[in-house]
């Protein structure tokens, strides 16, 4: 029997990772989240400031990359590494990750186009978690204790990133309902009403095998 994984790929301020976090705590397994950009970095060998530096973001400045790229070792930095842009070899390097962990384990995986990877696990189920901007606004300028304009600028620019992160690797489109198999609004459900959604859809996929 092959590992239950659940990708979650999440508006900014939309409660995804909270999500994510109470799925993962009632199934009993882990939530890789920043957790991913440690274990990419040692499994890789690059240092964990280049994962932190490129995540979620599609492109970085060539001098950046020029730079940073003697800092490669291991694996990936011979060829065919040697002649692939920096920020290429950081989203290969993850990727292979997110499979390993896979490999591993049933576990709950946030962002990092998770789904995109684990596209032929069939135990594998892709969320996507969403609700609207003034639930957004509000989460957003608590958390950060920030005004409520500047919330909203930072939602912005958040899912602009991830819009183009997602885009650029994938062959799917970000928040589209079609790119995943669940698509829900915690600022209707709630936390736990998501939770349950997820795992009724788990148990409708499951009896249908």
């Amino acid at each position: 029997m092959s590992n239950k994984i659940y990708t979650i790929g999440r508006e900014f301020g939309s409660g995804g990772k909270a999500v994510g976090e109470a799925l993962a705590n009632r199934l009993g397994i882990k939530l890789y989240d920043k957790e991913l950009l440690q274990q990419a970095a040692k499994d890789s060998g690059f240092c964990e400031e280049i994962f932190e530096n490129h995540d979620e973001k599609p492109t970085s400045s060539f001098l950046y990359s020029l730079v940073m790229d003697t800092y490669s070792v291991g694996s990936y930095n011979s060829s065919p590494f040697l002649d692939m842009p920096l920020n290429h070899k950081v989203f290969l390097a993850q990727f292979e990750t997110i499979k390993k962990i896979a490999d591993r384990e049933s576990c709950v995986i946030v962002g990092r186009c998770a789904d995109y990877a684990l596209t032929d696990y069939p135990d594998c189920i892709n969320i996507f978690i969403h609700s609207d901007m003034e639930n957004r606004v509000k989460a957003v300028s608590k958390r950060l204790n920030i005004t409520e304009n500047k919330a909203k600028d930072l939602i912005q620019k958040k899912d602009k990133q991830r819009a183009s992160y997602y885009n650029y690797y994938s062959s799917k489109r970000w928040g589209d309902s079609t790119s995943y198999h669940l698509t829900l609004d915690a600022g209707k459900l709630g936390i736990d009403g998501c939770v349950d959604m997820i795992l009724k859809f788990r148990e409708i996929m499951d009896a249908q095998k």
